[in-house]
C-alpha cells in the first residue's frame, strides 16, 4: 500500500515547494493529491489560463520522486463564473440560493455550469493528461457535501419534469404510479410538476422518492461526463472520486461503475462526535473513534468499483467540523493506516501536508503545523511506512459474508420513517459490527450484486425488493436473514397488495399486518435481548425462532431464510450471527470490548481500539492500547 498526502501548493510560497516535496519523499509518502479546488488560480480571469505556476508545482514534485493525483477543480466554481451565470448555483429546500463564499455552489442540472466543468476538465486533461508523474485522476471534490445533492432550482426543476417524463410517458402513468388521487394532487401535465419541496405539510412520499433518484442520477452524470473527458484525453491513467462518510444522498454504486478505484474520506473521530452513536460510546472512544467506523466505510466502498479503492483523505489530527474536536490518542493514526491496509486499500493519503494558518480550515490539522514543523502524526506515518515495507504487498482475502446495503433503502426509511429514530445507516452499521464482533470479515454489496459465493447473506433492511434481487435470495444455498421493513414498499413507493414482506412472501411464508415505533428509551424484552424502536405484527403458520415474553414473535425462520421483524438489540443480534455462523460452518470469535481483525491472504491483523492493554487469545500476544498486531496465516 502506497502512502500520500493532500497539498495545496497554491497556499504556499514557491520557495517552500521543494523541501515540503524532498520531506514527503523522506517520510515514505509516494502520492500527493492536488488541484482539486485551484479553479480559480487556473483561470484568474474567464478563458485566461495560467499553467506556469501548476507546471512548476507538478514538476517539483515529480523532481523528488512522488506521484500525482490531479484532481478536477469543479468543486468550487470561481467568482467570476457565478457572476456571470448566477442561477447555477443550487437551492436549497427552504428556497434559498447556496451563495458564493465557500464551496460546492453549483448545481449539477444546471446546463451551463455542466458545460464549464467540461471545458475545465476538459482544458485541464489535455494538459497533463500524459504526464508520466500524473498517474491517477479525481473527479471534483465530495459530491453532495454540505447537503448539495438535493437542489430545487429552476434547472434541476426542468430536469427532473423531463425525468418523471421518461419514466413515465404519460401524466397519467405518473398520477397512478404516484397515487396522485390522493388530496387532489392530480397532473395534467409533466410541465406541471415543482420539486417536492415548500408544501404545506409533507409532499408524496412517492414524489419525493423519484426526486432522490432524479438528483442521484444528476450527480452519476456529472461524473460521469468528466470521466469520458479524462478517459479520452488521458488514457490509462485511473480516475477515482473521494466518497464521504455516513452519507446515502446518492447512489455510489452508480458513481463507482464509472470508476477504476473508489477511495474515501476517512475521519473517525468527527464521524464518531457528528452520528448516532451514545455518550457512553462518545467517551469510550474519545480519541480512536468506534472500532466500526473506519471498517466499515474500507468494506462499503471496496464494493463500489470492483475491489479497488483507497482512502483519499485519512485524518492526522483533530479537524475543524465537527461539535468537539478531539486529538487521536498516540497510536491511532498509524493504526488507521494499517487498518486500512489489512481491507485492501492500494494507499492512504494524510489530509493534509501542512496545517494552513488561514480561512475555513485553519484549525483542520495536517502532518505539519502551520510554522512548518512536525505535527505528532509524523512520527506515526513513518511507523506505518516501515511497517508496510516490512510486511510487502497484501492481498485481501475474500470475505465469506456479505451485507447488502442500499442507498434506495436509506431514501425510502429518511422520506417516510414512521418513527425519527429509524436511521437506515444506524440499522446496517449495528449489523455489520455485530458481525465484526465475532471475528468475521465482510463484504458490503449492492442489491444487485453476486451473493452466490457467500457462506452466509445479512439484509439489515429491502423495502423495495426488486424481481431480480428476489431471483438472486432464491437461488443461494447459504442463510440469508433479512431485516423489517423489507418488500414494505413498491417501486412507486405504495404498500404492496397483499402487505409487506410483499414478494418475499415466495421465500418465508408471513405476512406485517401492522407496524408500530417506539419512542426512544421504550424496548420490549424476550429472553435475555429486547427489541426497540420498530416492531410488526406478524401473522403466520411458522412458529417464531425468537419471540417475546408475551410470545409475539421477532424472528422467524423458513428453509434458509430468517426474517427479523423489529430493531434488534445487540443481544439478539450476537444470538442471530452466533446460529446463522454456525449454519454455515463459520469460525467465529467472542473478541474483547475494542479489539477487531482482519484477515489478508497471508496476514491476520488485530487492531485495538480501547484504552487498556488486550490479550489476544487467539494469538496469545498482548496488544497495547491504538496497537497492532499482525501474524502469519498458515
Amino acid at each position: 500500500m502506497k502512502l500520500g498526502c493532500c497539498y495545496y501548493p497554491e497556499h504556499w510560497p514557491e520557495s517552500n515547494w521543494a523541501d515540503d516535496a524532498r520531506r514527503m519523499a523522506a517520510m515514505g509518502l509516494s502520492l500527493v493529491r492536488i488541484g482539486e479546488f485551484a479553479w480559480s488560480r487556473i483561470e484568474p480571469e474567464p478563458g485566461k489560463l495560467d499553467w506556469g505556476w501548476l507546471d512548476r508545482a507538478i514538476q517539483t514534485l515529480a523532481d523528488a520522486g512522488l506521484e500525482i493525483i490531479l484532481g478536477t477543480p469543479t468543486a468550487t466554481p470561481p467568482k467570476w463564473l457565478v457572476d456571470r451565470m448566477p442561477d447555477m448555483v443550487a437551492i436549497d429546500e427552504d428556497g434559498r440560493p447556496r451563495g458564493f463564499g465557500s464551496r460546492r455552489h453549483y448545481c449539477f442540472s444546471h446546463p451551463g455550469y455542466r458545460a464549464e466543468a467540461a471545458r475545465i476538465v476538459t482544458a485541464m486533461a489535455k494538459r497533463y493528461g500524459d504526464h508520466p508523474a500524473v498517474v491517477m485522476w479525481q473527479t471534483d471534490n465530495e459530491f453532495g457535501c454540505h447537503d448539495t445533492v438535493l437542489s430545487f432550482s429552476e434547472a434541476a426543476a426542468n430536469g427532473f419534469r423531463n425525468w418523471v417524463r421518461h419514466r413515465n410517458q404519460t401524466p397519467e402513468a405518473l398520477n397512478e404510479a404516484w397515487g396522485n388521487v390522493f388530496w387532489s394532487m392530480e397532473y395534467r401535465s409533466f410541465a406541471e410538476i415543482d420539486p417536492p419541496h415548500l408544501t404545506v405539510t409533507e409532499a408524496n412520499p412517492a414524489h419525493w422518492l423519484d426526486y432522490h433518484r432524479f438528483a442521484s442520477d444528476e450527480v452519476t452524470s456529472f461524473n460521469r461526463e468528466q470521466v469520458e473527458i479524462l478517459r479520452k484525453h488521458s488514457p490509462g491513467k485511473d480516475i477515482t472520486h473521494n466518497f464521504m462518510g455516513f452519507f446515502t444522498e446518492f447512489n455510489h454504486h452508480d458513481v463507482g461503475r464509472d470508476l477504476d478505484i473508489a477511495t474515501w474520506d476517512s475521519y473517525p473521530l468527527g464521524f464518531l462526535e457528528q452520528f448516532w452513536f451514545s455518550r457512553e460510546e462518545k467517551s469510550r472512544y474519545l480519541r480512536q473513534g468506534h472500532p466500526d467506523i473506519a471498517a466499515f466505510h474500507h468494506d462499503l466502498y471496496r464494493g463500489c468499483s470492483n475491489g479497488r479503492w483507497g482512502v483519499m483523505e485519512q485524518q492526522p489530527g483533530p479537524v475543524n467540523w465537527a461539535r468537539f474536536n478531539p486529538a487521536p490518542m498516540p497510536g491511532m493514526v498509524s493504526l488507521w493506516t494499517i487498518e486500512a491496509m489489512a481491507h485492501g486499500a492500494e494507499f492512504t493519503s494524510y489530509f493534509r501536508w501542512r496545517q494552513a494558518p488561514f480561512a475555513q480550515e485553519q484549525m483542520h490539522a495536517g502532518l505539519l503545523r502551520p510554522d512548518g514543523k512536525d505535527a505528532p502524526a509524523v512520527g506515526e506515518a513513518r511507523e506505518a511506512a516501515e511497517l508496510i515495507r516490512d510486511l510487502g504487498p497484501q492481498q485481501i482475502a475474500k470475505a465469506q459474508v456479505a451485507l447488502v446495503f442500499s442507498y434506495e433503502a436509506a431514501w425510502v426509511c429518511g422520506i417516510q420513517p414512521q418513527g425519527q429514530s429509524f436511521r437506515y445507516l444506524e440499522l446496517a452499521f449495528e449489523w455489520y459490527s455485530a458481525l465484526r464482533k465475532q471475528g468475521l470479515d465482510i463484504d458490503i454489496v449492492a442489491p444487485d450484486a453476486d451473493l452466490s459465493h457467500y457462506k452466509a447473506v445479512f439484509v439489515p433492511t429491502l423495502p423495495i425488493v426488486t424481481d431480480a434481487f428476489l431471483s438472486t435470495i432464491s437461488t443461494l444455498a447459504c442463510p440469508v436473514l433479512i431485516g423489517p421493513r423489507s418488500g414494505s414498499k413498491t417501486q412507486s413507493f405504495r404498500i404492496p397488495d397483499d402487505l409487506a414482506p410483499g414478494d418475499l412472501r415466495t421465500l418465508i411464508p408471513l405476512t406485517v399486518t401492522r407496524v408500530e415505533s417506539l419512542r426512544d428509551g421504550e424496548q420490549e424484552n424476550g429472553d435475555g435481548w429486547s427489541i426497540s424502536r420498530w416492531r410488526e405484527d406478524i401473522e403466520s403458520e411458522l412458529a417464531p425462532e425468537f419471540a417475546l415474553n408475551d410470545g409475539r414473535g421477532v424472528v422467524y425462520s423458513h428453509n434458509r431464510i430468517r426474517y427479523c421483524s423489529a430493531w434488534p438489540d445487540r443481544s439478539l443480534l450476537d444470538m442471530l450471527v452466533s446460529r446463522i455462523a454456525g449454519e454455515a460452518n463459520l469460525e467465529t470469535l467472542s473478541l474483547p470490548e475494542g479489539l477487531r481483525i482482519r484477515r489478508s491472504a497471508s496476514n491476520l491483523f488485530a487492531f485495538n481500539y480501547s484504552t487498556e492493554p488486550i490479550r489476544f487469545d487467539l494469538t496469545g500476544q498482548m496488544i497495547d492500547p491504538a496497537g497492532v498486531s499482525v501474524t502469519a496465516l498458515n
